[in-house]
């Protein structure tokens, strides 16, 4: 064990340097290569998984060292271009490319740059910078670290030289939040429902006595403190809304024992109010049978007529046995 946490302090230091080192050169665009993802399970060729289809994803590498600590990504409004957050303090932007049967074929436009912290400077350490979420909402964005726990405030327009606004206060104490397991979930409430557009945050593995996961709503008329029911080892790593109003949780588990494995749970928008225990029914279990690794980051996109797309991507921490992936599956009615 002392062996493996050394390995994680000293891969965790070799990327801060990198970070370090590339930093002056971010800011630019950046090529990404990717290969194509036919099928959700090696050798089957199943498609639908409950009450979801698997349209298709990508591996995705880059020469750029920077690339990869994917945690979280959100679209705009044409459901093709994305800004997302690093976990080495970094933004991502691009958009998302199709073949001739709609299926992803690659990123393009793609920039990676480093965020200025509340200082204006860009020559951050990651501790300082660990960004695990992020959520849009009338001109800004907002953005969840872990270790130095905050939500902070950027403006969408020129987010990526922009310095943050005063960080947000929490709906629950700071101190009951793991030094590296907290804000991985910062997401946006439907303004036509009873949060009415308040900032949802849930935390990956900061949990009450009981074993609940610690969640809260930022801001909005009912501003407070809810609970997340966390089960079978599984950590929420990130969550989007329905246009229906109920939420999607994207979970994560790693253990010794059971390995690797994702699952994606639906929860009923009108339960999550200030101090609820919330919980839901899940839509897909994956282990490593299927083409998964660390997966973090999830959003949805209407692309109209009922065509509810989930587009998930993984974090290989930077590390050359995991990958970078993006998967889009299609909510079946």
């Amino acid at each position: 064990m002392i062996g493996l946490r050394f390995q994680g302090w000293l891969r965790a230091f070799i990327i801060s340097a990198l970070v370090l080192y590339s930093s002056a050169a971010i800011g630019e665009p950046a090529l990404i290569t990717s290969h194509q993802i036919s099928q959700f399970r090696p050798r089957s060729d199943l498609r639908t998984f409950g009450k979801l289809e698997f349209v298709g994803g990508l591996v995705m590498s880059s020469s750029n060292p920077v690339f990869g600590g994917w945690s979280s990504i959100r679209f705009l409004q044409d459901g093709k271009h994305f800004i997302g957050v690093l976990d080495t303090g970094h933004w991502i932007s691009g958009e998302i490319e199709r073949d001739d049967k709609g299926r992803l074929s690659g990123l393009g436009a793609v920039s990676l740059a480093p965020m200025v912290n509340a200082k204006g400077c860009t020559d951050h350490a990651k501790v300082q910078m660990d960004a695990e979420s992020l959520a849009i909402r009338d001109g800004k964005i907002y953005v969840g670290f872990e270790q130095f726990h905050r939500i902070d405030p950027y403006p969408l327009s020129g987010f990526e030289t922009a310095k943050p606004e005063a960080s947000l206060l929490l709906p629950f104490p700071v101190r009951v939040l793991r030094k590296n397991r907290s804000l991985e979930t910062v997401v946006v409430a439907p303004k036509n429902g009873p949060l009415a557009g308040g900032l949802i945050t849930i935390s990956e593995e900061s949990v009450d006595q009981q074993g609940n996961l610690y969640a809260g709503i930022v801001d909005g008329p009912q501003t407070g403190a809810f609970k997340v029911v966390r089960r079978d080892d599984f950590d929420v790593t990130d969550a989007a809304f329905l246009p229906d109003g109920d939420l999607i949780l994207l979970e994560r588990r790693f253990t010794l024992l059971r390995g690797l494995g994702m699952r994606l749970v639906r929860v009923k928008g009108d339960s999550i109010k200030p101090g609820a225990l919330v919980d839901g029914v899940t839509l897909l279990e994956a282990d490593y049978a299927a083409q998964i690794d660390n997966m973090e980051g999830l959003d949805v996109i209407d692309r109209g007529n009922g065509d509810i797309r989930l587009i998930l991507v993984s974090d290989d921490n930077h590390f050359s046995l995991q990958r970078n992936l993006m998967l889009e599956f299609r909510l079946l009615p």
